[in-house]
């Protein structure tokens, strides 16, 4: 059995998935030096070997076509820079997971898959890897998560001006209700670019443009060209409403057939070609899933770090499981707002919590309570009491466009910063042209 999916999607998803081997890899030579540093971390030749098997099993699950050697290792490296990049951050800025909290997400990965820790284990070491480099790989992967939804995700803010002005625009524009699967290639471009930049990359989507003419799938063209974070993947972004993409993404697809490809435009991250796969009439509907949930939340402060707001938080659930009530449990510890009323926040929309806090919400079943949940706010532990689907006609319409705006204005900020980062980055390559 394999463990191939990738740390990242583990998490998202608290699944793996097992396969054989790839049958034809890129020949990869071992060679134990640095090849990047990067501020005041370095990359090793072994991890850039490490990522690379786990990035090509992906594109061998996928069915995906294989770039050249050089190209992908070029790729992944650009990878290992951002993560370390942003681990380097959340260091900086006090963003960490100890030990109990990461032996409980294990577990839950190990239990979604219905795996006791030691058979879990075995899986993991079968593939090939041991378990404690496995352990740090997934508490890199949550730092990276808890840092970009404190970065970007909870700082991203919507007025009901916004919402105004989306359902307006929406009613007005032709195929602006319209699906589309769209794939993407993004040549980056420095905001201050210099008439040598601009030569360069005006050459590369030459380059890119003709080898398409001549045959080369847009996935290859992706993987080969694309800075993109998801250039590996094909560049593929699936499926998105007309209102989720940036307004040049949709003037640019509006009139293409499906499988023709854009013309390039320029945006303030660099120049952009995209690929029309699909197109459908939007199916959107006015019912939503509401859920009735109530919660304990524990601050940290200056006076109660957040491992010890966590070991509270542990012991309150414990009491909880043990028989004591949950209201009781909340309005005696809560520091919400809602503590009064047994921890009760009602009926809640999609969209209603920050991130961490509805992923945890939705992953529940009635009655079960969540283990401890950080937030930028604290701690909680989580109850669902209710769920329901619920007919909100217009309000259904405006919670609709808050969530389109927000994942599009998330993705872009995410973006914006993902390059600032980059930008203001000391990164030294001393790959040696031996890659």
């Amino acid at each position: 059995m394999k463990l191939i999916q990738t740390l990242y999607f583990c998490l998202l998803s608290l699944t793996f998935t097992a396969t054989h081997a790839i049958a034809k890899p890129v020949e990869i030579e071992k060679m134990d030096r640095i090849i990047a540093v990067v501020d005041q971390s370095v990359i090793t030749e072994q991890e850039l070997i490490d990522r690379t098997k786990s990035i090509l099993t992906q594109i061998e699950k996928k069915g995906g076509e294989l770039p050249a050697k050089e190209v992908l290792q070029k790729q992944v490296l650009e990878r290992l820079i951002v993560d370390s990049l942003q681990l380097q951050l959340a260091a900086q800025t006090g963003v960490k997971v100890d030990d109990a909290q990461l032996d409980k997400t294990i577990e839950r990965i190990a239990e979604q898959n219905k795996l006791t820790i030691a058979e879990f284990k075995q899986v993991v070491q079968a593939d090939g890897m041991s378990f404690t480099k496995f352990r740090e790989d997934i508490r890199n992967e949550i730092i990276i998560s808890r840092l970009r939804e404190r970065e970007v995700e909870n700082r991203v803010t919507i007025s009901e001006g916004e919402v105004d002005n989306y359902l307006t625009t929406q009613s007005s524009r032709v195929g602006e209700q319209d699906d589309f699967d769209i794939s993407h290639i993004l040549i980056r471009l420095p905001e201050d670019a210099s008439p040598e930049d601009l030569q360069k990359v005006r050459a590369k989507t030459e380059e890119m443009l003709k080898a398409i003419e001549g045959g080369m799938s847009f996935a290859q063209a992706s993987a080969t060209y694309s800075d993109a974070e998801n250039a590996l993947d094909g560049g593929a972004l699936g499926w998105r409403n007309a209102s989720q993409l940036p307004p040049a993404f949709f003037e640019s697809i509006k009139a293409l057939q499906v499988g023709a490809i854009s013309l390039p435009f320029r945006s303030p991250n660099g120049v952009h070609v995209l690929k029309l796969n699909d197109r459908r009439a939007s199916t959107s509907s006015l019912v939503v899933d509401q859920t009735h949930v109530r919660h304990i939340l524990l601050k940290q402060s200056e006076v109660v770090s957040e491992s010890e707001a966590q070991r509270k938080i542990e012991n309150i659930k414990e009491r909880i499981e043990n028989g004591t009530k949950f209201e009781e449990m909340a309005r005696q510890y809560s520091e919400d707002g809602s503590a009064s009323n047994g921890g009760d926040l009602g009926w809640v929309n999609p969209g209603d919590t920050v991130p961490a806090f509805e992923k945890a919400m939705n992953a529940l079943g009635l009655g079960e309570i969540s283990a401890p949940v950080l937030t930028p706010f604290g701690w909680h532990i989580i109850q669902v009491i209710e769920r329901r689907k619920q007919d909100m006609s217009k309000e259904a319409a405006r919670l609709k466009a808050r969530q389109e705006i927000r994942a599009r204005k998330a993705e872009e900020a995410y973006n914006d910063w993902i390059r600032e980062l980059r930008d203001k980055a000391y990164v030294e390559l001393r790959l040696e042209d031996k890659l």
